[in-house]
């Protein structure tokens, strides 16, 4: 037996120990999904230890190093941890924007001592973040904030407004995008991270045609920041902005995976040609899960190509919204209830539009790949 035969019989073992049987069970509600974080209320005490016990081993990060908290896995073995979870259809133990967009930041550009502070809480589920980019005036041109950081000699003060601010109301903590000089439109930007009950800072949410309201304005009032809370360099954040942005990406494509299995085996159409578009789709989603091995692979190997976030975010959402279409076309009328468990259906269809636009437009995206994996000229 190998070591890697090994250690996949030692983990198939561990999991079937560890993981109850309500930690198995399909994510159905935003409840079901553990975001962690100070002000989180575990759904059940099965969610509660499936996250201690992960989180106990580092594998709620598994692929990070051993001293910020991870698991220390290798590629190899990170995959077969993912596989055997999938085997039992293991939930994540941890949702986080800490662990998909800005741990993979402050492992390349923080400072000793914010991997050694903020890491491990991450890993363990004791600090939820939002992302602090899009601002009402800038749209699409991110390097456009306007959100200031004046140098106050002992710290920063911030003032200025972002918006789409994801679960902002219900973060700790937020990683922000200031403007810390005006010399230069991308050179002038820092990467500043700060707690969100610090006085000065308030959220207003936004209620979406969903129904829902995960986005919030997010205004910043006189915020005064200690001046060790820069990731990277004074304005040169933008480099630190740009490598979590393609991470961001990285994590809405994933969307088009969705929780896994045949559409086809969920719906269960009666019409003949709704079935063969269905048919179809579940052909495609296999390939994109096949592509998005690649990618992993390739991306933690650095073998990746600096645009291919964007290729997998445009094909992994624009595949998103197509399930959600067919998915509302096979349930009929059904799928119009707005209430109860069945307006899910409706309210997710309705939600998915909005996955072309996060992160990066899909005509965005689309540029990015034309201009450097395809290597066409500009308009």
């Amino acid at each position: 037996m190998t070591d890697l035969e090994s250690f996949r019989s030692e983990t198939r073992a561990w999991l079937e120990a560890n993981c109850a049987g309500e930690m198995r069970k399909p994510i159905r509600s935003e409840a079901d999904i553990c975001w962690g974080g100070r002000n989180w209320t575990f759904q059940s005490d099965a969610q509660k230890r499936w996250l201690e016990v992960m989180a106990e081993r580092g594998w709620t990060v598994p692929d990070w190093p051993k001293d910020y908290g991870g698991g220390g896995l290798s590629v190899a073995e990170a995959r077969v941890l993912k596989e055997e979870m999938q085997r039992i259809g293991a939930r994540p133990p941890l949702t986080s924007f800490g662990i998909s967009m800005l741990g993979p930041a402050l492992l390349k550009f923080g400072t000793e001592d914010h991997k050694k502070h903020y890491l491990p809480q991450i890993a363990r589920g004791e600090i939820r973040w939002c992302q602090g980019y899009s601002e009402p005036g800038a749209g699409s041109d991110l390097a456009g904030l306007q959100t200031k950081a004046e140098d106050k000699g002992d710290h920063w003060l911030v003032n200025g407004q972002k918006v789409w601010t994801s679960y902002a109301d219900k973060a700790d903590w937020i990683f922000c995008l200031v403007r810390t000089s005006t010399e230069s439109k991308q050179g002038g930007i820092s990467f500043l991270l700060f707690d969100m009950e610090t006085p000065g800072v308030s959220t207003k949410p936004i209620l979406l045609i969903s129904g829902s309201s995960p986005f919030c304005e997010t205004f910043f009032d006189d915020v005064k920041v200690p001046k060790d809370q820069i990731v990277g360099e004074v304005s040169k954040g933008w480099d630190v902005a740009k490598y979590l942005l393609g991470h961001e990406r990285e994590m809405i494509s994933g969307m088009g995976l969705g929780m896994g299995g045949s559409l086809g085996a969920a719906t269960k159409p009666q019409d003949p040609m709704l079935r063969a578009e269905i048919a179809a789709f579940d052909v495609d989603a296999l390939a994109f899960a096949a592509m998005s091995e690649r990618f992993a692979a390739m991306s933690k190997a650095g073998e990746a190509h600096p645009a291919s976030p964007s290729m997998m975010k445009y094909a992994g959402t624009e595949l998103n919204k197509r399930r959600n279409e067919l998915a509302m076309a096979a349930g009929g009328s059904e799928a119009l209830e707005w209430e109860g468990q069945t307006g899910a259906t409706a309210k997710t269809w309705l939600r998915s539009k909005g996955n072309s636009i996060e992160g990066g437009t899909s005509e965005i995206q689309l540029n990015i790949v034309a201009k450097h994996i395809l290597g066409l000229p500009g308009a």
